[in-house]
């Protein structure tokens, strides 16, 4: 049996405003999106280099809105493994992405954490080796 983590829901205020971020500010491509009807779409974007897709999925009442930005608890919740570290660091400042700390180096690798539109934290993370 082969199995892997193909997609990941992410609770958004609003499908276009996400779109922008992820594809223009972080370079994702956009997958799919279709109308779902009754104002809903399924949204998917994805970075160039493979792995999990991410399902923008917009906000439906009240309890799902309140978790938009703070679905992790207010921890890391998504890694965002790069190829040159600083190459995307650079592009990320230019484009207006918000980085949290200023970058590190750990036994791991090159390490630096920023937000998305909404606040959830992401490491942007160049594993060593």
């Amino acid at each position: 049996m082969s199995q892997s983590i193909a997609t990941i829901a992410l609770v958004v205020a609003d499908y276009d405003d996400a779109i922008s971020f992820y594809v223009d500010k972080l370079g994702f491509a956009l997958q799919s999106d279709l109308d779902m009807g009754d104002g809903k779409r399924w949204v998917t974007v994805a970075p160039s280099g493979g792995g999990a897709k991410l399902l923008l999925a917009k906000a439906d009442g009240a309890s799902q809105s309140a978790h938009v930005g703070n679905q992790t608890g207010g921890r890391v919740g998504f890694f965002l493994e790069t190829d040159d570290f600083m190459r995307d660091h650079a592009a990320y400042v230019a484009r207006g992405v918000r980085f949290l700390e200023e970058p590190r180096h750990e036994a791991y690798g090159s390490v630096a954490v920023f937000e998305d539109l909404y606040g959830n934290k992401w490491d942007l993370l160049q594993p060593k080796g």
